[in-house]
């Protein structure tokens, strides 16, 4: 941690309103693991500054040490918890989030906790202006259409939706997880959503409490 630690935002809430220069884009990675992605989309995207978010030190320090080897200078990195993002991120400071292979939570009572519930879009919607982006990949199938129908609900345009994104051939940066799971012969299921002028943000109240949300019970067609 010591050597990598010029990668390590220790005061994230200091930086609020203050995480890029004038011009250049801010993109967040939610669940960042051992920084594949994450250093990928970094040298993609030379003109964005990339904050990655990782509440697992050990996978966190791998993730630093692959950024520190590439000598990148355009990502920082988090331990953070994504429900008090609006305490580290001013309102529409972000244009893009992403969200790759996140724990589904499978069981209704711990449905609140899935980063695409309705309590987290609604934190996402304020940290982006209209037109900006939550790109959401997993391997999970139930949670995929719950996670779709909570976008649809709370007034998100989805677009490159997807439930074998591969499926004619490698598209985008894959994350390790990605990796493993097509050399399994599982599909990537995949969508964006787009913030819109009806898109639902905190102003909105508190969100609709989350009944009968188990993934077993999650709509197959």
């Amino acid at each position: 941690m010591e050597q990598c630690r010029e990668y390590l935002e220790e005061n994230p809430a200091g930086k609020r309103g203050a995480w890029r220069t004038e011009g250049r884009k801010l993109f967040l990675e939610l669940g960042c693991g051992k920084g594949s992605f994450t250093c990928a989309l970094s040298e993609q995207h030379q003109d964005a500054e990339i904050i990655a978010i990782e509440k697992v030190p050990d996978a966190m320090i791998l993730a630093m040490e692959k950024a520190k080897a590439r000598n990148l200078k355009n990502v920082r990195f988090l331990d953070f918890d994504a429900s008090g993002l609006r305490e580290i991120l001013a309102p529409s400071e972000a244009d893009r989030i992403y969200i790759n292979f996140c724990d589904p939570w499978p069981k209704s009572r711990d449905a609140k906790f899935r980063l695409t519930a309705p309590s987290f879009l609604r934190i996402y919607a304020d940290l982006l202006p209209d037109g900006g982006e939550v790109r959401f990949k997993t391997d999970n199938l139930p949670l995929f259409l719950w996670s779709k129908e909570q976008f649809e609900n709370e007034g998100w345009m989805l677009k490159n939706v997807s439930t074998d994104l591969h499926a004619e051939g490698i598209r985008g940066i894959l994350t390790d997880y990605e990796k493993r799971f097509l050399q399994q012969g599982i599909p990537i299921r995949s969508l964006t959503a787009v913030k819109g002028s009806s898109t639902l943000g905190g102003s909105a109240g508190e969100p609709p409490r989350l009944r009968n949300a188990a993934l077993s019970d999650a709509r197959l067609c």
